[in-house]
């Protein structure tokens, strides 16, 4: 393992016991001041501490070998638990969503001051955590996905913050349902968002980044190449794709043929970010004697 990888899997580990803590914090700190809203965002923190464990996951499985059974490694355990993360909570967020309707009709005024400090703490340690992580963000997708959680996490506690300054204020009760109704949105657009991601990748769908037609056109610009079908690209894990593809080149020699698939391999690793790039040469006229598969049978007489 190297030392950055190392680095990136340390700052994830630190980033999910803070964020953990947090919303531990926040669901004890929501119940003692009967602020639906505070234990509102403690789901919303519970959501993120998902998304990292899950990134941490990737960061370790990335380096788990593959088997004789799984082939391509263990990459989709983060995606089996994204989709359990994403049914969880939307129960939680439907519990919410019930509750908060009920205190709008039936007004009930949280602890102003111990909501708003509580929510306080947490925006401290989300804006530490977001710190920690912004140093080797620049360099990992995994830390940057993370910086992106907490950032939310902080947004979220700030407006709880404000509501508690407000309630206490006003003594407005509806002030906190109504605000647990804002965090349940968040909640329900991120798992929106999580459970896309981890069907396209169980439908083997093409991510965006590299649609069918433009790794098409791309292939078919490498020197040599006729024509290109049975062209396939999926994700196997969070930032792990694969293609496959039947290329037919001209008639060429199998020396000739081995730079092409050096040339396609460096084009999808650096266009599209496709590590797994498995070619299946054709040639439509050959020499049986100085090509590699010729799908043009002989003819006799």
């Amino acid at each position: 393992m190297t030392a950055h990888a190392g680095g990136s899997t340390a700052r994830l580990k630190v980033a999910l016991v803070a964020t953990a803590g947090v919303a531990v914090l926040e669901l004890v700190g929501g119940i003692r001041a009967g602020s639906l809203a505070l234990v509102s965002d403690a789901a919303h923190v519970a959501m993120d501490v998902v998304a990292l464990a899950i990134a941490l996951a990737a960061a370790v499985q990335a380096k788990r070998p593959a088997t004789h059974r799984q082939t391509y490694g263990f990459a989709r355990y983060e995606i089996l638990a994204a989709l359990a993360n994403g049914g969880l909570l939307t129960a939680v967020t439907v519990l919410i969503a019930v509750e908060a309707v009920r205190r709008l009709l039936h007004p009930e005024l949280p602890a102003a001051g111990l909501m708003a400090a509580v929510a306080a703490i947490g925006v401290a340690v989300n804006v530490t955590v977001g710190i920690v992580l912004a140093r080797g963000a620049h360099q990992n997708l995994n830390l940057r996905a993370a910086v992106l959680h907490v950032a939310g996490d902080a947004l979220g506690g700030l407006a709880v913050v404000a509501g508690g300054a407000l309630i206490a204020l006003t003594r407005a009760a509806w002030i906190d349902p109504v605000l647990s109704l804002l965090v349940a949105v968040i909640i329900v657009v991120g798992i929106a968002g999580v459970i896309r991601e981890a069907t396209g990748v169980l439908l083997e769908s093409a991510p965006g980044h590299a649609e069918v037609p433009a790794v098409r056109e791309r292939i078919g610009r490498v020197t040599g190449v006729v024509g290109v079908h049975d062209l396939h690209v999926w994700t196997i894990g969070s930032g792990t794709h694969a293609l496959s593809a039947h290329v037919v080149l001209d008639d060429r020699k199998l020396s000739e043929a081995s730079a092409i698939m050096r040339s396609i391999d460096a084009a999808m690793r650096d266009d599209f970010e496709i590590a797994h790039v498995t070619v299946q040469f054709e040639c439509e006229s050959c020499d049986p004697d100085t090509t590699i598969v010729c799908t043009q049978t002989s003819m006799s007489g």
